[in-house]
């Protein structure tokens, strides 16, 4: 069965750093792009990050550059995201989804399975 699951999220202060892990199964995790995206209430779904399926690629949003770090382990199945300097308009649920693309994208449209999310709250 393939899944998605999200862990990591939590209350931060604002300046704070939280690490999000996406672990995944049942599919041939190598294969995929992963993405992170977020939405905030009343707010669309917004794309934050991605890496390719080879680790060579990366992305990210404006709003979370030099920011925020995606990386992933093949042989551990996940990708992570690190995030620092937290704001309070970083507050959102955080989902990671997965692409049978080998490069990632900040569109939602081209990722297939989704992970439930995780809800990552700055506040002081």
């Amino acid at each position: 069965q393939l899944q998605l699951v999200e862990s990591g999220g939590g209350l931060v202060q604002p300046g704070g750093s939280l690490r999000l892990s996406c672990a995944a199964s049942g599919f041939t995790f190598d294969y995929y792009a992963i993405g992170w995206f977020r939405q905030a209430p009343g707010k669309e779904r917004e794309g934050v990050s991605c890496i390719s399926s080879s680790y060579r690629s990366t992305d990210y949003a404006d709003s979370v550059k030099g920011r925020y770090t995606i990386s992933r382990d093949n042989a551990k199945n996940t990708v992570y995201l690190q995030m620092n300097s937290l704001k309070p308009e970083d507050t959102a649920v955080y989902y990671c989804a997965a692409s049978p693309r080998s490069l990632g994208s900040l569109r939602a449209s081209q990722y297939t399975y989704w992970g439930q999310g995780t809800q990552v709250t700055v506040s002081s």
